[in-house]
């Protein structure tokens, strides 16, 4: 299979730039039964049962963009990506990043953002990454960050956006993240509230997004294709609920590709770590029976997990909501899909 096999026509004009005023007033569409029911994520409590655990990524996005100006007068970007493992003090931390202009910035190149913040331009990672080394006036580089720090929005967002915190979650929590965990954009206390009072349980994982996730995927032959590490965290008492629950005949609802990823790297590679899993057809779902996630970019290692899930119906569902006007990326609407029924399994027999 190659990205050709996972390619949609996107028109523009299905691209979500702004977020909806209502975050829950988002469209659903629900594939969880025998026929598409177009409701909205309000609905989200009367999809579950009594027993089911819903899963979220609870990842806040970093303000990791610095815009800064070359000593020639040009300007340029740093995105950091992730802190390296490499040796840091309290005023010195070394991360990867991308660089722009990084043909006009050489190694060695030291940029300054503010006063209290001053960037070195390392060496090239390959991919667009560089090694960057940041020094701060008093050792917390967090402020540092807020101060002249921006949230980083996907490269399709041309409209900006009045208030950051539309892009991020209302259950985010440590920033750590280079772009937002989308699905779960779209949830508000009331819902989860809600979920609650029917008797499902709400949980909460961590998986630290990077760029690389929703980069189409460029080799001719996904067997080349190389899934960049991500930082995963998932308590032990929410995996051992997930398992229970479906020892139990109940689901386990994962709003976001990213919870995915990390509830089931949680169950191969332990709790704590970072995951290069490429979820791809033909893939043994362990721990997720139902997902919850928006319209993603043709070619995405996202989108092949979609077809991993759900099998080729995700086209039929993708040309039902473009013809629906669905909004579409990560300000868009979303789906709903149960795996037994696109897979045509029996749990039981599992």
């Amino acid at each position: 299979m190659g990205p050709d096999d996972f390619y949609y026509e996107l028109p523009a004009s299905a691209v979500a730039q702004v977020p909806l005023v209502d975050r829950s007033s988002a469209r659903l569409l629900d594939a969880t039964g025998g026929s598409v029911v177009h409701r909205t994520v309000r609905d989200l409590p009367s999809l579950l049962t009594s027993g089911d655990v819903l899963v979220v990524n609870d990842t806040r996005v970093l303000p990791a963009r610095l815009r800064l100006q070359r000593s020639t007068g040009g300007a340029a970007e740093v995105l950091l990506l992730r802190p390296t493992k490499e040796a840091a003090s309290r005023f010195v931390a070394t991360w990867e990043a991308l660089v722009r202009p990084s043909r006009k910035l050489a190694p060695g190149v030291v940029v300054t953002v503010a006063e209290d913040l001053i960037i070195e331009v390392g060496d090239d990672l390959g991919e667009g990454r560089r090694r960057v080394t940041l020094r701060t006036q008093d050792g917390d580089l967090m402020a540092a960050l807020n101060r002249h720090g921006e949230v980083p929005l996907p490269p399709y967002l041309t409209s900006g956006l009045a208030d950051p915190e539309r892009y991020q979650t209302v259950f985010s929590n440590r920033p750590a993240s280079a772009a937002a965990p989308t699905a779960g954009l779209h949830l508000t206390d009331d819902v989860l509230n809600d979920c609650r009072a029917l008797g499902a349980r709400v949980e909460q994982v961590e998986l630290v997004v990077g760029l690389d996730t929703f980069r189409p995927v460029a080799v001719e032959n996904l067997d080349h294709h190389e899934m960049h590490r991500e930082d995963y965290s998932v308590p032990s008492e929410v995996l051992e609920a997930c398992l229970d629950a479906r020892r139990s005949g109940n689901r386990v609802v994962a709003v976001g590709t990213t919870t995915v990823r990390a509830l089931e790297s949680a169950l191969r590679f332990g709790l704590l770590g970072s995951t290069d899993l490429f979820i791809r057809p033909p893939f043994d779902f362990r721990v997720v029976d139902v997902l919850m996630t928006n319209f993603h970019m043709p070619r995405s290692t996202l989108l092949i997990m979609l077809e991993a899930f759900a099998g080729p119906r995700w086209r039929d569902l993708y040309s039902a909501a473009l013809t629906d006007g669905y909004r579409f990326l990560s300000f868009g609407d979303a789906m709903i899909l149960d795996r037994d029924l696109a897979m045509g399994i029996t749990r039981g027999n599992q």
